[in-house]
């Protein structure tokens, strides 16, 4: 943290540093351990519905998502962006004699500015004035029915674990002597590394290679697999790879990073690449971003004394209704779900409410969960994609449709991308879908709403969209899905009837 009025701003909302904890009630129908979105959503929701609610956090409310994760970084791949759209303003007729110079310490505090701007909605006070009472310090299971919260015991109907996750921190000789960033660290940075290596090409090492790339960083991207974006579409991480390299990005896929060392202000990674040992002779860098993916904040829960099943790596073991091997505890976020995302935390948070304090039978298996990257282009998923439907034995029709295709996206100089549906073969009903697009996290939500819904690609097709948009690609899937139905035996049944009438 830079210790500037915004940071100070943002830590008097969410850790207030005179924070009296109030004295605990004789029970509590609801005790959160973890004041992310799962456990602010779930504290929100069971104090409104007049539940007497407990809500512990260790650091900050508003957990990884305010501090350090969606908040902070859109706010600078915002600006990044702008940095790209000038720097290409003459392919639209605009000149901009001047140049680009992106001043780093001014985005860096427009990020800092606006991310203390939302921090009221996550604040202490704000959950206490909803009739929360805000424990701040380490909470951790005294008994199957009990939490210390910094010295104090809150007995329990019912708890919530929603610690979260943290970056996972590879084992590579020299990394730690070094010194690198990470997710929770890269956005206290004050200065432009003028040379920046990535440690993993997964969502987060893209979207932060390409927006420091584009303030003018000399960005090195490395990664074990063959491609950026591995769990994603080929054809979608083929994409993104493309506009990574166009915005400067050196990319070494199928690399493992085997050390590191330094030298005063410089760090040398070393790489095998190939099976040949090399050094990156010519690629000392400033900083070293690890983003090689996360774990669960497991560690210090007392979670044996409250017999929860868990696990170091894949974290607590729930069911299907997120009730953990203590049928009186729950878990929800990031700590038990391979769905690490804001928006699946939320949704989450809001089936244990339903199960927690009422005999309900909400289940995780019913969620329709999309996730989004936000390089540019972004790819937005939801459901299988054709390697997963491949995995499962689940046979599938494809409809695809290029950016290229439609007129807004030629228009706004956008066309590189494609929108793909899977349809269950033979039937209307949409398996998965994934588009790549400037706003595909936009553009995804007509396609998962109809798979919440349960309707067919059809619907899609009797949808009007206001011309000219991008998400009319969705409508001219559903077009293609229409007229698949066409086939040989329809089209001579029309002929009669067309030779009949005529």
């Amino acid at each position: 943290m830079s210790g500037d009025s915004f940071d100070i701003e943002l830590n008097q909302n969410v850790a207030p540093p005179d924070w009296i904890s109030p004295t605990p009630a004789r029970r509590y129908h609801l005790v959160v351990i973890g004041g992310g979105p799962a456990g602010l959503v779930a504290a929100a929701g069971a104090a409104g519905l007049g539940a007497k609610v407990a809500l512990i956090e260790k650091h900050r409310l508003g957990g990884d998502c305010l501090n350090y994760g969606c908040v902070p970084s859109k706010a600078l791949l915002k600006s990044a962006r702008v940095a790209a759209t000038v720097r290409h303003a003459s392919e639209f007729g605009v000149e901009v004699s001047a140049g680009v110079r992106v001043d780093f310490a001014a985005v860096m505090e427009r990020m800092r500015r606006l991310r203390a701007s939302l921090a009221p909605h996550d604040s202490a006070e704000r959950f206490r004035g909803l009739g929360v009472d805000v424990f701040f310090g380490a909470g951790h299971f005294t008994s199957p029915d009990s939490i210390d919260a910094g010295g104090q015991s809150l007995r329990f109907r019912r708890a919530l674990i929603a610690t979260g996750g943290r970056a996972a921190i590879p084992d590579i000789p020299g990394l730690a002597e070094a010194g690198f960033v990470t997710n929770e660290t890269v956005f206290s940075l004050t200065s432009l590394p003028r040379r920046l290596v990535v440690l993993g090409a997964g969502p987060i090492g893209c979207e932060l290679a390409q927006a420091f790339s584009r303030f003018g960083s000399q960005v090195v991207l490395i990664d074990l697999e063959s491609n950026v974006l591995p769990k994603e579409d080929v054809d979608a991480a083929r994409i993104v790879q493309e506009s990574l390299q166009r915005d400067g990005v050196e990319i070494l896929t199928n690399t493992r990073v085997i050390g590191v060392t330094r030298s005063g202000h410089e760090k040398q990674v070393t790489v095998e690449c190939g099976g040949a040992e090399r050094g990156l002779t010519n690629r000392a860098t400033d900083e070293l971003l690890v983003a090689v993916g996360r774990i669960p904040n497991v560690a210090g829960l007392g979670l044996d004394i409250a017999n929860v099943a868990f696990d170091p790596r894949s974290g607590v073991r729930v069911d299907d209704h997120f009730r953990t091997t203590n049928r009186r505890v729950f878990a929800a976020g990031d700590v038990c779900s391979k769905f690490q995302f804001t928006h699946a935390a939320d949704a989450m948070a809001r089936i244990v409410l339903q199960n927690a304090l009422f005999p309900g039978r909400g289940n995780g298996s019913s969620l329709v969960i999309p996730r989004c990257t936000y390089t540019s282009p972004e790819v937005a998923v939801v459901g299988l994609t054709e390697a997963e439907a491949r995995e499962r034995g689940i046979v599938v029709d494809v409809l695809v449709e290029e950016l290229s295709h439609n007129d807004r996206a030629v228009l706004d100089g956008e066309a590189n991308g494609f929108a793909r549906v899977l349809l269950k073969r033979g039937t209307d009903r949409i398996v998965g879908a994934t588009i790549v697009a400037a706003n595909a996290g936009d553009m995804l939500n007509e396609i998962t709403l109809a798979m919440t819904a349960k309707l067919g690609i059809s619907s899609l097709a009797k949808t009007i969209h206001p011309y000219p948009t991008q998400c009319e690609i969705i409508k001219r899937l559903a077009d293609q899905s229409q007229r698949r139905r066409l086939t040989p035996f329809v089209k001579r049944l029309f002929a009669r009837w067309f030779a009949w009438t005529g």
